[in-house]
């Protein structure tokens, strides 16, 4: 058989190679058995295929994607899977931005070709950035034996590690990694925790690493949750002594409470820590600044009658209380030239409504201010209530992101750094194991339906046993090696902060 013949044939017989659309087919009533489900939302023009999965028999499947000038780019294959060539859905949604665009799928049965209800994809004019990083964790969030810090490139499928604690299990090196961050969506200047062994927190600046140890007998306790300024050379944390707990019959599932939680300020220059919040009656957590710098955002929970009770009784009495348990949004302003702040205010009044908030993030451009508000506490990836809600701080109004929340609990969020992104951590989909889903949020302030951060293969959720925790966006990769952060990790010396 010649060569050229036998080339074309293979082809031929591959799934997802000759790229022809169905020319002759019978028109269903149905929508497309789809995983993921990409009906009717708005993507950024540089995300990756939205490779899918279609859940019924066939002996052939094919999609096409048709944009509104008439282009059309079409994967087909023998399985139900189908993969759109990376090159060409790239060209496509460029010349496709601040448009719809048509996707249908076909399935072949008995030698005839079916096609299902077509939907509609809005291609949105501004990108996401290209970077997200984020945190792969059994879904307890106890164990933490094989886990850590990854970035994936969301312009294509690369996923590497930035650092990862066990290549395989030693106890002798067992230590938990978290709580990632970054200085202005730029991953030049990033800073992570490290708990158990070798613990401290690690600082990267200008591709220096260096480890910290951030308690005094000043502050609380280990800093935690932190939020670097947007321009200067400073980190807010939030100081928690934090425990977690198991319920035995709740769909809840696990808490994470604060005995005692304040707000403390890093110099990073000085290496320096102050205390902003040191107070008996509050608790105090999830700092974050605002886009100019100029104010601090944070939760605050009233807590008047655990104040003055030592540790040991404080922590076994709020546990039966943590239905009680409620977190108001607050924000501090900020004069960067004295590094001052001025008294809490109230930005969003949960308590009294018997509601709880967690994770402020103000958008890029200062206008809105996104939280998750649940029933109860601070730890709502476990709240099967817990939603994303808006403040916008022009008008004072308050609202449901009702499209951009799920049925389950959503939890840990951030903003792309034009403000048009919302990035989520979510059990939506079958409670036990969290995921990145991504909205449009226009410039009106429109929230739209949520869309699972693409993989490869459409399926990959379905065998990954790891939750997605602290999904953080930024414009470029972190260069920092996995080996380099290692040596750092690892080395006995570790600097101490001291008390200003």
């Amino acid at each position: 058989m010649p060569l050229i013949l036998f080339i074309l044939i293979f082809l031929a017989s591959c799934g997802g190679m000759t790229k022809e659309a169905p020319t002759s087919f019978s028109q269903l009533t149905e929508e497309a058995p789809l995983y993921p489900d990409y009906r009717d939302v708005a993507i950024p023009y540089n995300i990756a295929p939205l490779n899918v999965m279609i859940d019924t028999d066939g002996e052939a499947f094919a999609g096409t994607i048709t944009s509104a000038s008439g282009k059309q780019i079409v994967a087909q294959a023998d399985e139900n899977k189908l993969f759109y060539d990376a090159e060409e859905w790239r060209a496509f949604l460029e010349a496709s931005k601040g448009e719809s665009i048509t996707a249908k799928i076909f399935v072949k049965r008995e030698g005839e070709w079916h096609a299902f209800q077509p939907y509609e994809i809005y291609v949105a004019p501004e990108p996401i950035d290209s970077f997200l990083s984020y945190r792969l964790i059994e879904p307890s969030y106890e164990l933490y034996r094989q886990l850590g810090l990854y970035q994936r490139n969301l312009t294509n499928f690369d996923e590497e590690a930035i650092y990862e604690n066990n290549d395989a299990f030693s106890e002798e090196d067992n230590h938990c990694v978290n709580c990632h961050n970054y200085q202005n969506f730029d991953a030049t200047n990033m800073l992570f925790h490290v708990r158990a062994s070798h613990g401290g927190t690690v600082f990267v600046a200008n591709g220096e690493a260096k480890k910290m140890k951030m308690t005094t007998d000043s502050v609380l306790a280990n800093s935690v949750y932190p939020t670097w300024h947007p321009s200067l050379p400073l980190v807010a944390f939030s100081s928690n002594q934090t425990g977690q707990v198991f319920h035995m019959i709740d769909k809840s599932k696990i808490e994470v409470i604060d005995y005692a939680s304040d707000l403390v300020l890093y110099d990073v220059n000085n290496n320096t820590i102050s205390n902003i919040l040191r107070t008996k009656d509050y608790m105090e957590t999830f700092p974050h600044w605002s886009s100019d710098g100029k104010r601090l955002f944070f939760c605050r929970a009233f807590t008047p009658d655990l104040a003055l009770m030592p540790d040991s009784v404080r922590s076994d009495s709020i546990i039966p209380r943590i239905d009680n348990l409620h977190y108001d949004v607050m924000s501090m302003a900020f004069d960067p030239t004295t590094k001052t702040f001025s008294e809490p205010e109230l930005e969003v009044a949960c308590a009294e409504r018997g509601r709880s908030a967690a994770v402020p993030r103000v958008s890029p451009d200062g206008r809105y201010l996104l939280f998750t508000e649940g029933n109860r506490g601070q730890f709502h990836i476990w709240h099967p209530e817990a939603d994303l809600y808006v403040k916008d701080l022009q008008t004072d109004s308050v609202r449901l992101l009702s499209n951009a929340s799920g049925k389950g609990p959503d939890s840990y969020h951030t903003w792309s750094s034009n403000g048009r992104w919302i990035v989520v951590a979510t059990r939506r989909e079958e409670g036990s194991y969290s995921r990145v889903y991504i909205s449009y949020f226009d410039p009106q302030g429109k929230d739209y339906k949520a869309f699972v951060l693409p993989q490869y293969d459409p399926e990959h959720n379905f065998y990954r046993m790891k939750s997605y925790n602290v999904p953080e966006l930024t414009r470029n990769a972190v260069k920092t090696t996995s080996d380099q952060l290692r040596e750092v990790i690892y080395a006995d010396d570790i600097k101490q902060v001291d008390y200003k």
